[in-house]
């Protein structure tokens, strides 16, 4: 009877991720794209300028938010550039061939958009309680939406998902690989997870995001230099690996080998749902983060976003499958997505499993704390301040058991809630793309004009 359920659920799960929700997802960013006349694209560099090009620069003192605006874009990638762009590109490889990457690439352009618009409605309509900033789908959804009912499903899902998909799993991950390269016993794993994340989580968004500031850039940066030393060593072969993303994206069998049995839907599906995997961008969890920062004009940190998806999926993503394909190690011998990494780095060092292990760690802890405030800010809304200690207590006992049991249904059933936060998020984004597009049209009126008073952009929204 429990394999039978298994089976159902997994069924549900593949069916679910499967063409329904990429379908929704592409589709919105489409949508997006069209309605706002592809600003991801007009404006990319506008964006990359002033948001990546000015995070040492201070606010301005009329901006009102709780934390820095890379803090914000810190916390969101902390929770966002995880196992995913080790492990979930590798599995994209394995299932969808090279050409995968492609569509992976053209999840995350038109990701960018419905990024844009999460962040920018997430601090359209924000709000303050108890002298803090609060925001996400949820509160855009019953203020935008007038929809109340909608609103607490979402916060439902992201509030049970939160326990799997950004908990327990990531912790299983840390523990799981800790145990492979070094032997270290997994109780003891849990137990040193358990007291960072606790030691973090306690101060709430502040807190973690002292430590996603410092923790984000570091990991990447360690990440992107061993990526670039092994891609140095295989130069050689990385016109050729480009050649094989794009051969491969349309044209799979003409890659022969392992790949020759792939169809094109295969390789489209495979790009598309591990590109949403890894960016979150229509999901609606990392607009939560982003309504807390500081700033005078929702665009301003709407542009933000942007470059969340820019730098996880276009640079990190694409820095481990330039790996993978450059060192030509052979994707058909493994099930294991973690073990194809780090076979690849090894072939320029004696460290690949070191180096992956302590990526793997690393990404997997951000995403543990950047999800421990997706959580609290769902069922907060959901039950009050109340809920907040218990919550805490409760994520990090979530810690312990994650990185000490086989988490089976657990995984999946994280999985479908985390699908089903993404429907309701959509859906709003979708209807509320006229907000956006006024608030876009608003702000680069005049980009560099400081809003002293969110009077001057709310004519913009209907906010009840």
């Amino acid at each position: 009877m429990e394999n039978y359920m298994i089976n159902i659920l997994k069924s549900f799960n593949d069916l679910l991720w499967g063409l329904p929700l990429i379908l929704a997802i592409a589709g919105t960013g489409i949508y997006i794209s069209i309605k706002t006349q592809a600003i991801q694209f007009r404006k990319l560099g506008y964006a990359l300028k002033n948001t990546l090009g000015k995070i040492f620069e201070k606010n301005s003192h009329h901006a009102k938010g709780d934390i820095s605006p890379f803090g914000a874009l810190a916390t969101a990638l902390a929770a966002t550039v995880g196992t995913g762009n080790i492990v979930g590109v590798s599995l994209a490889i394995i299932l969808g061939g090279p050409g995968a990457i492609f569509w992976m690439w053209i999840a995350a352009l038109l990701g960018m958009a419905t990024k844009f618009s999460e962040v920018t409605l997430a601090v359209a309509y924000r709000e303050k309680k108890n002298g803090k900033y609060v925001g996400g789908p949820m509160y855009y959804i019953e203020k935008g939406l007038n929809n109340k009912k909608l609103a607490k499903t979402f916060a439902i899902f992201a509030g049970i998902a939160v326990f799997g998909i950004g908990d327990s799993t990531q912790s299983n991950a840390i523990s799981g690989v800790l145990k492979d390269t070094f032997g270290v016993n997994t109780i003891i794993s849990g137990i040193i997870l358990s007291i960072i994340a606790g030691i973090v989580i306690v101060g709430g968004i502040n807190s973690i995001t002292k430590v996603t500031e410092k923790l984000v850039p570091l990991m990447s940066l360690l990440y992107i230099l061993g990526c670039l030393w092994i891609l140095f060593l295989n130069k050689a072969n990385i016109l050729p690996a480009f050649k094989s993303i794009f051969l491969g994206a349309f044209s799979p069998k003409s890659l022969g080998g392992s790949f020759a049995g792939l169809s094109i839907k295969a390789v489209i599906s495979a790009g598309v749902a591990r590109g949403v995997f890894t960016n979150e961008a229509g999901l609606g969890s990392s607009p939560m983060a982003h309504a807390c920062a500081t700033t005078d004009h929702p665009v301003r940190q709407g542009l933000w976003g942007i470059s969340e998806v820019f730098v996880d999926t276009i640079i990190i993503c694409t820095m481990t499958a330039l790996v993978i394909l450059s060192t030509n190690v052979d994707v058909s011998d493994t099930n294991n997505a973690a073990s194809l990494v780090a076979r690849a780095f090894a072939t320029g060092s004696s460290f690949g499993n070191i180096i992956v292990c302590v990526g793997l760690s690393l990404f997997a802890l951000s995403t543990i704390l950047g999800w421990a405030y997706y959580g609290e800010t769902a069922l907060t809304y959901l039950f009050g301040d109340k809920i907040i200690i218990p919550y805490r207590i409760l994520y990090v006992i979530f810690v312990f058991v994650g990185a000490n049991i086989d988490l089976g249904v657990a995984w999946i059933v994280a999985n479908i809630l985390n699908g089903f936060m993404a429907l309701p998020n959509l859906f709003a984004v979708v209807t509320l793309s006229p907000v956006v597009v006024k608030l876009s049209k608003d702000f680069f009126k005049n980009p560099e004009k400081i809003r002293k008073s969110p009077e001057e952009y709310k004519s913009c929204i209907d906010i009840k």
